[in-house]
């Protein structure tokens, strides 16, 4: 790894959006591949940051600056991944479901994913089941499903059924997430996965996909 390279992967880990910006830029004007900054800059420093997250040792407010800090980084990186034709994993719809206004879980899964080469369709929040069919027909792979509360819950399973009664159900990938569910809500709803955290629901959604 290029100490360019190196000092981008730090800055990431570290929350530093400015100097992660510099130093993407300079990689750029270097003549660095779009790709390799991508990949072993930004997507090796949030799976570091996965890890320190699941070791105890960071904490969310960390996992968010440091996915900020990432997120400032592609907005520069975008382009130039466009223009080398590099594709992104897969599409993923996230959205909190209907009746629920909880946002910060969800923008952070987004930003993890993201960050990790996926393309996300960012449904909001309060997102009918309608809507999550919608995007399965847009192109998405993937639909994230996220709720904070007892009462939303099974607006998640709503949503499994519509994607079921479009006809869509066999080709899309369903994950579910938030303080109240778990594994056995995700098998009840018929949902293909649960993660428990941002860290977790990345590597979760890659097994789906099958980008291990």
């Amino acid at each position: 790894m290029s100490p360019i390279i190196e000092a981008i992967r730090e800055a990431v880990i570290q929350g530093q959006a400015a100097v992660v910006v510099e130093k993407v830029q300079q990689a750029l004007d270097a003549g660095e591949s779009a790709e390799i900054i991508l990949h072993q800059g930004l997507i090796s420093a949030m799976q570091r940051v996965g890890e320190l997250f699941e070791e105890g040792i960071a904490f969310v407010p960390e996992m968010l600056i440091a996915a900020r800090a990432m997120d400032k980084a592609l907005n520069v990186l975008k382009p130039h991944l466009v223009e080398q034709g590099v594709k992104p994993v897969a599409k993923v719809a996230i959205g909190t479901v209907k009746g629920d206004l909880h946002d910060i879980g969800k923008k952070l899964v987004a930003m993890m994913l993201e960050g990790s080469g996926f393309e996300i369709m960012d449904l909001g929040i309060d997102v009918p089941p309608d809507r999550f069919v919608d995007a399965v027909r847009e192109g998405a792979q993937v639909v994230a499903l996220s709720a904070l509360l007892t009462t939303t819950m099974p607006n998640m399973k709503n949503v499994v059924e519509a994607i079921q009664q479009a006809g869509l159900r066999e080709s899309t990938r369903i994950i579910i997430g938030g303080a109240p569910v778990n594994q056995a809500y995700a098998d009840h709803i018929g949902a293909d996965g649960y993660a428990p955290d941002a860290s977790s629901a990345v590597r979760k959604v890659r097994e789906l996909v099958g980008a291990q």
